[in-house]
């Protein structure tokens, strides 16, 4: 496959494109939390693979991480798509018919709303934090590939992913008892004291597979 690639053989794109499109879409989506960006940052990935063909290495495993790291540099620009695409629908003089999708959008609602709260708790982390929990924790890359996806040495990908997952983990927990406090504090009861691990919040069942995942 890699030396199809470089090879530009249109077949070969074809295939990986079968192949890794999901999972660069998922990526992306976990990155920006736009349905609509994802999309944008998934063709990009692609037209930069194909423009950049000629950069893969001859020999190694999966090119996962390749797309990958594409991907992720495309998400960091996404600000700029997300300005071309409201002046692109500022220009516009009619509204187009679309069909119902209601009960679609009654699924896609919940899981908007699951990942906005999944981003809100890691937009307090640090963007290299974020990106090193979506490649080894979602995107399922181990820590070489992560490296090679982010272009840092393994041991960057460690710490990371250790600091990620100690703050991530503190930020839920010190959300829970902001929670508990204000809860309290307003009606008067005083609440047994969480046991170790016990969550209740919707910030706290949001983030929970990370935490565990990044164990």
């Amino acid at each position: 496959m890699r030396g199809r690639v470089r090879g530009g053989e249109r077949a070969a794109f074809g295939e990986l494109y079968e192949l890794y499109a999901t999972a660069v879409y998922n990526h992306a989506l976990r990155l920006t939390g736009d349905w609509s960006v994802a999309e944008e940052v998934l063709s990009e990935t692609f037209l930069a693979a194909w423009r950049g063909r000629a950069d893969v290495a001859a020999e190694g495993g999966s090119l996962r991480p390749w797309l990958f790291g594409i991907a992720t540099n495309k998400a960091r620009n996404a600000d700029r798509s997300l300005r071309r695409r409201l002046v692109f629908l500022a220009r516009r003089s009619e509204e187009d018919v679309v069909a119902d999708f209601a009960e679609d959008t009654v699924g896609r609602l919940d899981d908007s709303r699951r990942l906005a709260e999944v981003r809100r708790v890691l937009g307090r982390l640090r963007r290299h934090e974020r990106e090193v929990i979506a490649l080894c924790v979602w995107g399922g890359l181990d820590y070489v590939q992560a490296a090679e996806a982010l272009g840092v040495p393994v041991g960057t990908v460690r710490s990371r992913l250790s600091r990620a997952r100690a703050r991530l983990r503190g930020l839920v927990e010190g959300e829970e008892r902001q929670r508990r406090t204000s809860h309290n504090s307003r009606t008067g009861f005083m609440e047994p004291r969480a046991r170790r691990g016990e969550v209740e919040s919707e910030t706290a069942f949001a983030v929970l597979p990370l935490q565990e995942e990044a164990r």
